[in-house]
């Protein structure tokens, strides 16, 4: 009975504990974004994960080139990765932890929604029921017209949620035609070349302490995204799927002991009402014949930065076989 239970509970404790290692990725991007621009920092963050993928190139055994077998659809993904790595590392540096996760826990409603013209997903009205109740949980943390207004860090978080849902669709649409190297490359390049060009006009002198702190990102990052990779091994994605909302726990105590923040009442209302519609759509894609695409349930990552590989682009390089481009993540 110990054996099976700790069997069982391997899975969902491996992500629990890599997305713990996300929120603390998250308290050093608010650190830095003190200091430092969210251009400077979504620069270094890609240019410190390029030697992983490298090495995942090294492992890629499928044959064909760099040119994409969609090209429209790597175009968008790849400026979602751009628009949301800046927007997501922005929200972090002027809002409270516990609202930029709240809003960002939205991404999985935008992915349902998107999955109806993208991939042709039918949404019935338990799920389209689902995701309303869901937006209006963000509107409770917006509270606009309350007196408390949208700030331009609220819009970035916004725009950072939507951004992942794009690519996250997009990869669930083109994955099983594209490489896995095309799908890992062309964000990261293309964050790094348009970071780079902005990167003089912001730039600001690094001492060591803070190399050091953008090393322990990456290496933060890489750890947890093996973890994630690992728990949906163990276990399956309706058990591993939900822990990411444990991140609004980490949220709220790391903003209480790094950063003075507190928990408004606000916050934590929309944030349960937008946990409770995320984890209900999650229980219906897993039903049976409910979804063909189960487009929440596969996207098996947190959401886009365009800063370092997925853990399911991670996970198809252990996995694909030779002569197979990857299989829908």
């Amino acid at each position: 009975m110990n054996r099976l239970f700790r069997t069982r509970a391997a899975g969902p404790l491996l992500a629990l504990s890599a997305f713990a290692l996300f929120s603390a990725h998250d308290v050093v991007v608010k650190m830095l974004g003190g200091s430092y621009s969210p251009v400077q920092i979504v620069f270094f963050s890609v240019l410190l994960s390029l030697p992983l993928a490298f090495l995942m190139l090294m492992r890629d055994k499928t044959d064909g080139n760099l040119l994409p077998r969609r090209p429209g659809w790597t175009a968008l993904r790849t400026a979602a990765a751009v628009w949301t790595g800046v927007s997501v590392f922005y929200a972090f540096t002027v809002l409270p932890m516990t609202q930029v996760y709240a809003i960002l826990f939205a991404t999985p409603l935008l992915i349902t929604l998107l999955s109806v013209p993208m991939l042709g997903e039918k949404v019935g009205w338990r799920r389209g029921g689902a995701v309303v109740l869901g937006l209006i949980g963000v509107l409770i943390v917006l509270r606009p017209g309350q007196g408390v207004g949208i700030s331009l860090g609220h819009l970035a978080a916004i725009l950072g949620a939507f951004g992942g849902a794009v690519s996250a669709i997009i990869v669930r649409k083109i994955g099983h035609e594209e490489r896995n190297v095309v799908l890992l490359v062309y964000p990261l390049m293309a964050n790094l070349g348009v970071m780079g060009l902005a990167l003089p006009f912001v730039y600001q002198p690094m001492p060591l302490a803070d190399l050091g702190a953008w090393a322990a990102m990456a290496a933060m990052a890489f750890v947890a995204s093996l973890c994630v990779i690992a728990a949906y091994k163990l276990s399956s994605a309706v058990q591993i799927a939900p822990m990411q909302y444990s991140q609004i726990i980490w949220a709220a105590l790391f903003g209480a002991i790094f950063f003075g923040e507190s928990l408004d009442g606000a916050t934590v209302l929309g944030a349960a009402v937008i946990i409770a519609s995320g984890v209900y759509i999650v229980l219906r894609e897993d039903s049976a014949e409910v979804s063909e695409n189960r487009p929440v349930l596969e996207t098996r990552t947190r959401t886009e930065t365009g800063t370092f590989p997925r853990a399911s682009q991670l996970g198809r390089f252990d996995d694909a076989p030779d002569d197979d481009p990857g299989t829908p993540q």
